[in-house]
């Protein structure tokens, strides 16, 4: 008789691992082969499982990562020049407490985007804060919410994310507007947070991308000198598996 108001009583508390946890014990009679401290322990662990899973499903959707990549498939064998000791490195996760940055460089086809947010998937389980976003949609997303009084807002978010996630950088010179968002938005996030970079263009043309040489050092200065640099190589991945599957 007491099995229902429990139930009840976990799930008004929140505590809903707890009482999925209760309910199957009492369903399948083990319940009775435990020791309190155990049957305790048991309904706290999946307590636990339950609220991390849900934080890290809250994390994913904030994030709103590209692609759908997680370090466990990171395919080694793919001819990319991609070097696996330091991409194993920077899979702990201590780059980001030493506030340093990524970029990826590469021709379109060979991951940049995909191996970017497989980190981000990662920092997300190790309960950090990621935001993805692509440079064009960004600067274009910051123009509009200039003229409609959520610039400023928009910026904070930027700037406080633990991992901030830059996709297609250098497709389009930066006109005036975008260096000074820029500028702003590595400023106050050098030596605080940590930013992955991806881009076609090599880090030796990003002066020229950005324009002016003033906001181009400062930019640069802030992005660069701290950065772990994976340079990719080789015939696009994407080119090859169409050919394979022909084949």
């Amino acid at each position: 008789m007491l099995n229902h108001p429990t139930l009840d009583r976990l799930n008004e508390l929140g505590l809903f691992g707890m009482a999925k946890a209760f309910a199957e014990l009492m369903a399948s009679g083990d319940a009775t082969t435990l020791t309190v401290a155990e049957g305790l322990g048991l309904m706290l662990d999946r307590e636990s499982s339950y609220r991390n899973d849900k934080r890290l499903a809250s994390r994913l959707r904030y994030a709103k990562l590209r692609h759908q990549a997680v370090v466990e498939d990171v395919d080694y064998r793919v001819a990319r020049n991609l070097d696996r000791a330091l991409f194993q490195k920077l899979i702990t996760g201590g780059w980001i407490d030493a506030h340093d940055n990524i970029i990826f460089t590469g021709e379109t086809g060979l991951g940049k985007s995909w191996l970017a947010c497989a980190l981000g998937h990662k920092a997300c389980r190790d309960n950090r804060s990621v935001l993805y976003t692509r440079i064009p949609k960004l600067f274009d997303e910051l123009a509009l919410a200039r003229g409609d009084g959520r610039h400023a807002q928009r910026i904070r978010t930027l700037i406080r994310v633990d991992v901030l996630i830059l996709d297609d950088w250098g497709l389009q010179p930066l006109d005036a507007q975008a260096r000074h968002d820029l500028l702003e938005i590595v400023e106050e996030r050098y030596g605080r947070r940590s930013t992955i970079i991806t881009s076609q263009p090599p880090v030796e043309r990003w002066h020229d991308l950005i324009g002016d040489p003033t906001y181009a050092d400062a930019i640069l200065d802030r992005l660069i000198h701290n950065a772990h640099r994976i340079e990719l190589a080789g015939d696009s991945i994407r080119k090859t598996r169409r050919t394979t599957k022909k084949d």
